[in-house]
């Protein structure tokens, strides 16, 4: 009998062999909505169905308060955003940088921090109560120095772990002490139909850490930790997401932090090759993505893709653990046969 999405998941997460390679889907809107007319379904729903796509689905309080108490035009961490257009699709930038003119912990502490009260937690168990349970389900997330580095300014945010460490601390421990407090109430609201929660930091560049191994030991392991015991604690499993060529901090990730599956292993990325990761780590994590979007999925042919995710099926062998997926976001320039090609040759070739 064939497994459900739940299950498959589920199963790799306890080492257990699925029915097949689970798959995931991640992409920016515009290619979601290109995908729906070029290949004729009514919804995602349809569409996840038609592609056999295994992806997760999430639940969580919406906010209910959406701005800044002292800037009515930025969202309730003081950020403003401006929209960027490119091409066929659009993203969003960051327009101010509240916290760059901070000097001292004492003028981090004074700015208007979020309150993760301000959340309709009734809407949220709504929404748990109409859980299908045929698919994984996410709840929560917590990726603080990003958050940081728009708060502060990127230069700024990197230059401040060497010279303002006690800014640092402060600005990460009050961005820990909400996402610690509006996680725990979610995940007790969702306790027992929680499967995974999204612990992440992009710590890799294209061909190295951004930051040594000493800060992100000091500045981002610790809390990570007590947000991934935190989920432990509700039977919570972590999805770790960091770009680029990460593989120095792997071991750390895996030993401090408790990863249990990797995203988005860019192999392209220096110290990234598969058979390395394999080789080192594939009796500790589950590696999720691996069908390279910067170049294969964006710019080769439906033939290469297929081999890819051959090469991929091959590599991961059991009792290496998988899910195909794209190793980040889905970009416009990727189309809709290479795509389609990646979810076809999967599924057609990664029974278990």
């Amino acid at each position: 009998m064939a497994m459900t999405s739940r299950e498959r998941w589920l199963a790799l997460l306890a080492g257990e062999k699925p029915d097949r390679i689970p798959t995931d889907y991640q992409a920016v809107g515009e290619v979601t909505e290109r995908l729906l007319r070029d290949l004729r379904c009514a919804d995602f729903g349809e569409l996840r169905e038609k592609l056999h796509i295994d992806g997760r689905d999430a639940v969580g309080a919406p906010a209910t308060v959406h701005h800044h108490p002292d800037d009515a035009e930025a969202d309730i961490w003081g950020l403003r955003h401006t929209t960027v257009k490119y091409g066929e699709g659009e993203y969003s930038e960051f327009a101010s940088h509240p916290l760059a003119g901070a000097r001292t912990a004492e003028d981090i502490h004074a700015f208007k921090w979020p309150n993760p009260d301000d959340h309709d937690f009734e809407a949220m168990k709504e929404q748990v109560r109409n859980i299908r349970g045929d698919r994984p389900v996410l709840c929560g997330g917590y990726e603080p120095f990003l958050l940081y580095c728009a708060m502060r300014g990127m230069e700024q945010a990197m230059m401040d772990l060497l010279v303002e460490p006690q800014i640092v601390e402060a600005a990460l421990g009050r961005i820990f002490d909400y996402y610690y407090r509006l996680n725990m109430r979610m995940w007790e609201i969702g306790k027992g139909r929680i499967d995974l929660t999204y612990v992440a930091e992009d710590l890799g560049s294209q061909t190295g850490l951004l930051m040594g191994l000493e800060p992100i030991r000091r500045f981002i392991l610790p809390n990570q930790k007590k947000m991934a015991d935190l989920a432990r604690r509700f039977g919570i499993h972590i999805m770790y997401h960091t770009d680029g060529a990460a593989r120095d901090v792997l071991p750390d990730l895996i030993r401090i932090t408790g990863i249990e599956i990797l995203n988005p292993v860019q192999w392209r990325c220096a110290g990234m090759d598969r058979e390395g990761l394999v080789r080192d780590f594939g009796d500790k994590i589950i590696f999720h993505g691996a069908v390279d979007n910067q170049q294969t999925l964006a710019f080769g042919s439906p033939a290469d893709v297929r081999r890819e995710v051959l090469d991929n099926i091959r590599i991961f062998a059991w009792p290496a653990r998988w899910i195909c997926a794209p190793c980040h976001n889905l970009q416009t320039v990727s189309p809709t046969e290479n795509i389609v090609a990646m979810y076809e040759t999967i599924y057609e070739n990664g029974r278990l």
